[in-house]
């Protein structure tokens, strides 16, 4: 889903009208619901610190607002394309159906599906309600309470300790 529609989205969940958002954005005037207009449209594209702005007026994460464009079934098929690139994704076939799964080798991205999945059967039995499950989704991983996250360490650290281990293992 592209970001216009994404912040329909949390502004309809907020129940704003797009003058009310663009006022409390600091936009004046006719300009207020107009701006909005074109960003639902993706018309315009809101400036990273704007979303920053809207994502902290919804009490949500950036990261909610800037998803994939998913909006058709090809848009979709090339973020699970990137997904099973990058993460690793897998499609098989599970008792005559379709199923995507993830390589247990990337444990760090394994447990924090586990933690959603979990979070997902607490709504399933009622132990969490949908306003619950959706706060816990959309600002992920702000209140993962599973501590089952870890931030990856950057590729500058990374390559260090990897030219640290070659330089021992050639000793």
């Amino acid at each position: 889903m592209a970001i216009g529609k994404r912040i329909k989205f949390f502004r309809n969940k907020k129940e704003l009208t797009q003058k009310q958002l663009g006022r409390m954005l600091g936009f004046l005037g006719k300009t207020s619901d107009v701006r909005m207009a074109q960003y639902e449209a993706g018309a315009r594209i809101p400036k990273q610190e704007l979303v920053k702005t809207m994502a902290n007026l919804f009490g949500i994460s950036p990261n909610a607002l800037t998803v994939p464009n998913i909006d058709n079934y090809t848009g979709l098929l090339h973020t699970f394309f990137a997904l099973e690139d990058l993460y690793g994704l897998k499609i098989t076939t599970m008792n005559d159906e379709i199923c995507l799964h993830l390589d247990k080798s990337d444990i760090s991205l394994f447990q924090m599906f586990q933690a959603w999945q979990e979070q997902s059967v607490k709504l399933e039995q009622g132990k969490i309600t949908k306003e619950q499950y959706d706060q816990w989704r959309y600002n992920y991983p702000k209140f993962d309470t599973s501590q089952r996250w870890v931030k990856v360490p950057s590729q500058a650290i990374n390559d260090i300790f990897t030219t640290e281990l070659d330089n021992k293992s050639n000793e």
